[in-house]
């Protein structure tokens, strides 16, 4: 028996049994490695996949034609985002407006990585500040409730923070550094909140007044998506990229600093990554992470095993950093193990959009492919679930 594997293991990753709605056809293969060499194939990269980001490099000079910028790309100091800062701005030759969200988390490498590579590629930098305390009373709701994903505001507010200072910029792409080929699709059990979802936690178990923390309804999204053409672009979607390459050349070339593992760049994401899903939840996601890695060839399945051995958290840090951690949140430790005892829950214990998704799933995708560019891969989730 491996450490850390639970149950059947796909045949060509280290997807497993502790994934939710995972199934296994004759061959051992898994509708999760499905899910990936689905969206492999709809974004080859190579010639095909070079020429359709080049045909994007050139709608956005002529789109930010008598504008300061060609589009905006959100940053976090981490791996993928900094080198594409280097991608854009030296070899694609993009005006670009660096976008950072401070939700008071930052850990000061990432501050660091964010401010060498905007002052040497000489990049505006601007960056979103949530009052703390607004994102404070959310990360506590989002723990209240006892759901997995509790860094759920974050993710929410980068994906609104980026489309409205679009929108105040009138800038028609956004790039993000997004790369499904090292990170792989989480399950949504795991991750899925939406902004109906997030007032309904507030409203239940918030006590401070939202007011800095950025909003957008889906009205506005559709707005701005299609009707004002604003359009999120994936370049490496379509770019050869290897992480591990990206992360030397940067260290290399910009002084840039690694953070240990991914997403480790912000102290409340490592927390809720590698401690509070792990332990809280049994949730793994480097299972996820590795297992697309090891389909893209950036690493082996035995190098993965291996890692997936050890905890995702340093043991000898975790007692320093929960402290830390409580501190900021102004939580007890009696107040946190009240949290941690509490039953746990998914999205689905608490109203959301998602139910809409599943219910008008067959037309829903039609009308929204006219107004976002590339599928979300939620979607191919769902569409890979329903055959088995």
């Amino acid at each position: 028996m491996v450490m850390g594997i639970k149950g059947m293991v796909c045949a060509k990753g280290i997807w497993d049994e502790s994934i939710p709605g995972i199934k296994f056809d004759k061959d051992g293969v898994s509708n999760y490695a499905k899910i990936q060499l689905k969206l492999m194939e709809d974004f080859p990269r190579g010639e095909e996949g070079r020429r359709k980001w080049l045909e994007i490099v050139r709608d956005a000079k002529v789109k930010g034609k008598n504008k300061k910028y060609d589009g905006i790309v959100g940053v976090s100091g981490g791996t993928d985002s900094s080198y594409l800062l280097h991608l854009l701005k030296t070899v694609y030759d993009l005006r670009i407006l660096a976008v950072n969200l401070d939700n008071g988390w930052n850990s000061e490498i990432a501050v660091r990585n964010i401010q060498k590579m905007t002052k040497i590629l000489d990049i505006d930098l601007e960056t979103y500040v949530i009052d703390y305390e607004e994102i404070k009373d959310l990360f506590r709701c989002y723990m209240f409730a006892s759901l997995p994903w509790i860094d759920a505001p974050s993710d929410i507010a980068i994906q609104n923070v980026l489309y409205l200072i679009a929108d105040r910029l009138n800038v028609k792409y956004i790039f993000v550094g997004n790369d499904f080929r090292s990170e792989g699709k989480q399950p949504t059990e795991w991750t899925y909140s939406d902004m109906k979802q997030l007032h309904h936690l507030h409203k239940v178990y918030g006590t401070k007044r939202l007011k800095t923390y950025p909003k957008m309804s889906i009205l506005k999204f559709i707005y701005l998506s299609y009707f004002k053409n604003i359009k999120m672009i994936y370049p490496y979607n379509y770019l050869e990229y290897s992480k591990k390459e990206a992360q030397k050349f940067l260290k290399e070339n910009y002084g840039w600093e690694y953070y240990d593992e991914h997403h480790h760049e912000n102290l409340f994401t490592k927390f809720a990554i590698g401690y509070w899903q792990y332990k809280k939840f049994g949730i793994d996601k480097r299972k996820i992470t590795y297992s697309a890695q090891i389909l893209s060839n950036q690493i082996t399945k035995e190098e993965a095993l291996k890692i997936i051995s050890k905890e995702p958290y340093n043991t000898s840090e975790i007692n320093k950093d929960l402290e830390y951690i409580l501190n900021k949140l102004d939580l007890t430790k009696d107040d946190f193990d009240k949290i941690w005892d509490k039953p746990n829950k998914t999205f689905r214990d608490y109203p959301s959009y998602y139910h809409y998704f599943e219910k008008f799933y067959d037309y829903l995708w039609p009308l929204l492919s006219k107004i976002i560019q590339v599928k979300p891969k939620v979607f191919y989730e769902f569409e890979e679930r329903r055959k088995l």
